[in-house]
Parts: structure tokens; C-alpha cells; sequence
């Protein structure tokens, strides 16, 4: 693995090959993982980032390609009392990933801490058990894409009509967006939609979370998921569950969309 560059900052494919950068101001060593699945239960490879540059641990991997599914193990003090639980047997997903490659599946693996433990201690315990076959993952994305020549609107503020929505909601319930297309990026840009707020006069539209969000562990023992998006999994990553083609589509449909 060569030195590569701290910023910018996640995984950036510049068409030769992948640099990873990751902010930890207080880890002592941090390791890449590569995963060929979705539900590979472990990573095939494990590199430790060979440089840092004042916080940001980074490195840079020739022939990965956009797809290629990551996540940290990042080593450092385990001092609760102090406010740091680095535990490298957690799989950790990047704050900057742009693409969830995989959404989390809940296990008490999940969790720093021994569930056995006394309650009232229980947060100050260390867990070593290996989290990876059920951590979130992130995803190396192609960011090259054809914006036809779209410019923002620039419409003055006092003409502007606000419209908030959600995107599946709209998209779900509008009888004349096709049923593939129902709850998706792709739904809230068709014909349908765009003819429905341009009636309405509509210049600007506001869209409820669409990054990448965690379907509570409660909702999902009840066969329910987190229809609103208020818990986040990952800011810079579309929410996968939007996208028609399936989750490897959301960053290409959700730039469709705004297009």
C-alpha cells in the first residue's frame, strides 16, 4: 500500500486505484478492510493505512475499483471514563463514505461492550467479539457523471415557492408514477411528479433525510423499518432504499434526480 494523501477525505478512486483518508486524533494504528460480498462474513484483506498526517491516517491502493466494499478496525485506547472506545474488533464504517455497500444487520456484536455484564457497568465493559459479518460497509463509488449541462435555477428569494416531501412518500402514493418506480429517486424526477409541482408552482424542492439511515433495531424485530430517516447511518451516502436498480444504483439515480 503506498503513502497516498490525507484529504480528500473517505475512499477516492481517481481511475488508477483507491486513497483512503480517516480523521482519528487519538488512534494508534488503523486498518483497511476489503470485502468481495455483501455477506462475506470477513474481509479477504486487511492493510494497515501506512501514513498519517496530523489526524488523518491515509493510504493509497492501486487497482481497486468503484464497487470494492470497505471498512476500519481502528486500534487505541479503550478508556471509557475518558471519553475513548477504540476497540479494533468492532468493524467501523467511514463518516465519508459515499455508498453503503452494506446496510447494518443487528447483533449484539454491534456493541462495544459485554451484554452478560452487570447494568450498571455494562457501559464500561470491553466486547471482543468480532463484529465484521454484521457491521455496515461502505463502497467505493465512480463519481464521474453527465450533468447535461444543469445549472441551479437561481431563482430570487422572493419568488420562491418551498416544497417539502419525502421521496418515497411522494413517489409511493402518486397514482400515475409507474409502479417500478414507486418510492424511489427515479419516482420523485418522472413526468408525474415534475407536472404535479410545476402546477402547483413549485421552484424549489426540499427533501426530508435522504442519507443513508439505521432501521432501529425495535422497528425491525416488528417487521417495520424507519420510514422518516432521522437515524443516521452515513451523511454522505444516499439512502440505498430508494433506489430503483438497487442499492448499488442510489449515488447514479439520486444524481439523476437532481438532474
Amino acid at each position: 500500500m503506498q503513502p497516498g494523501a490525507p484529504y480528500p477525505m473517505g475512499a477516492t478512486w481517481n481511475g488508477m486505484g483507491v486513497n483512503f483518508a480517516l480523521y482519528s486524533q487519538h488512534a494508534e494504528g488503523v486498518e483497511l478492510l476489503l470485502f468481495d460480498r455483501p455477506d462475506d462474513e470477513a474481509p479477504f484483506a486487511s492493510l494497515a493505512l501506512p501514513e498519517r498526517t496530523g489526524p488523518i491516517w491515509h493510504g493509497y491502493l492501486p487497482g481497486v475499483q468503484p464497487g470494492q466494499l470497505y471498512g476500519y478496525r481502528v486500534h487505541g485506547p479503550f478508556a471509557p471514563n475518558d471519553g475513548h472506545r477504540f476497540n479494533p474488533s468492532k468493524v467501523l464504517l467511514d463518516p465519508y463514505a459515499k455508498a453503503i455497500g452494506r446496510e447494518l444487520r443487528w447483533d449484539d456484536s454491534l456493541f462495544s461492550y459485554d451484554f452478560d455484564a452487570d447494568e450498571k457497568e455494562r457501559d464500561l465493559t470491553f466486547d471482543d467479539t468480532d463484529s465484521a459479518p454484521f457491521a455496515p460497509l461502505g463502497a467505493v463509488v465512480e463519481e464521474a457523471f453527465s450533468w447535461n449541462g444543469d445549472r441551479a435555477p437561481e431563482v430570487d428569494i422572493e419568488d420562491t415557492i418551498i416544497y417539502e416531501t419525502h421521496v418515497k412518500g411522494i413517489s409511493k402514493r402518486h397514482p400515475d408514477v409507474p409502479e417500478p418506480l414507486q418510492g424511489t429517486y427515479l419516482g420523485l424526477a418522472s413526468d408525474p411528479i415534475i407536472r404535479h409541482l410545476k402546477r402547483l408552482g413549485v421552484t424549489t424542492v426540499q427533501l426530508l433525510p435522504v442519507h443513508a439511515k439505521i432501521h432501529d433495531q425495535h422497528l425491525v424485530d416488528r417487521g417495520l423499518d424507519n420510514y422518516w430517516g432521522y437515524n443516521t447511518m452515513g451523511y454522505l451516502a444516499p439512502e440505498p432504499g430508494y433506489a430503483a436498480g438497487g442499492p448499488a444504483d442510489a449515488v447514479r439515480e439520486f444524481k439523476m434526480m437532481v438532474r
